[in-house]
This record gives C-alpha cells, structure tokens and sequence, in this order.
C-alpha cells in the first residue's frame, strides 16, 4: 500500500493505525506549501486534493474514517475496533465529532478561504478559532476522553485520530496545561511504538 500524506494533518493517524495494524506501507509526503496537493499527478489520485489517499491493491480510499475502517477490516487481529456494538459506536461517536466540529474548527485557523472571501473574514475566523479549539479541548477533556484512552483502557481506531487532532492544541493557542486527561493522553500516545514511528519518521 501507498499512502499519501502532509506533515502534521490528521492523514497521520492513518499512518498510526497502519502500525498498530503491523501492515506495511510506502509514504508519500505532500508539501501543502508548494501546492503538491493540486498537482495533475496528485489531482488524479485525489482530485479533492486533500489527504489522505491510501494506494490499496483493489483500487484508491480517500477519507480518514473510511481508511481506519479498512484498516481495522483488513487487520482484525489487530485489535482496533471492538468487537461490541455500543463499544464500536463510542469509538465513532468520538471520531465523527473529531472530523465534523475539531477538525473544522483547526481548519478556521489557516483555511478561512474555504468558506468565505474577504480578507476581514480569514482574520475574524482565525482569531476565533482559539476559543472553538479550547471548547473543543473542553469536550475531549470531559466527555470524549474515559481513561487513558477514548474506550478507558483499550485503544481503539479512536486514539489514533484523537492523537493528531489533539496535537494542533497548542499551535492553535489552545493552553494544554489546562487539560490534564488531554495532556497525559498525549504523553501515553507518546509512548506507544506506532506514534514512536512517526514521529521519527517527521511525519507530526
């Protein structure tokens, strides 16, 4: 498999989950800063132009979920998922929120261009942007976060996308000191051999 990716977004947890899954993988880095994403060769891979793509023999997904799925899918002695329904609908409880109101809130930050024109806006949207990260953070803290991990104990496809979107805090003037289930997740998610990995790797 092939998966393209950008340093820090949240196409890193795939890469996570592809480690914790022990499946091998070839990344492929985009530079967003050069516009690598709107190139002809990426355009045709993804033409939303975003990431992550995963190279797959059957063909080409796009969309984090949907590749953590497959992932879970094609690895379960892995572990990834569990195995009980309402445990299984937690964990994507977690992750819908990561992508529908986290991820839109950090994208605010630097990609005011999506939703609106004028240059007062972009501005208007970035400084928000803090107070929406620290709700967000609030969120996690008291309601996303059972344990060490979004399931308490076990670790779930969940962790690996909570990870990333956890990693924009401070960037997006987030204080994580605040956080202390935010801060000491982070720290375990740390320590675990598949964050190791990329993290060596600069991929985050």
């Amino acid at each position: 498999m092939k998966l393209y990716y950008a340093k820090g977004t949240i196409s890193i947890a795939v890469a996570i989950a592809l480690h914790e899954a022990g499946l091998q993988f070839e990344p492929v880095r985009l530079d967003f800063s050069a516009g690598d994403q709107n190139s002809p060769d990426y355009q045709a891979i993804n033409p939303k132009g975003r990431v992550p793509a995963l190279i797959t023999d059957q063909g080409i997904l796009t969309e984090t979920g949907a590749l953590l799925d497959y992932i879970a899918d094609i690895a379960p002695q892995a572990g990834l998922r569990p195995s009980d329904p309402f445990q299984a609908a937690k964990m994507r409880e977690a992750m819908y929120y990561l992508a529908s109101t986290m991820h839109v809130n950090h994208a605010h930050k630097m990609r005011g261009h999506r939703w609106a024109d004028q240059e007062s806006s972009f501005a208007d949207m970035k400084a928000k942007s803090v107070q929406t990260m620290t709700d967000s953070a609030a969120h996690v803290e008291n309601h996303v976060l059972t344990g060490p991990y979004v399931l308490g104990e076990a670790f779930s496809l969940a962790d690996a996308y909570l990870f990333v979107a956890c990693n924009w805090l401070r960037g997006d003037g987030v204080r994580v000191s605040e956080f202390p289930r935010i801060a000491a997740f982070l720290e375990t998610m740390r320590n675990r051999a598949s964050v190791a990995q990329v993290i060596a790797d600069d991929m985050i």
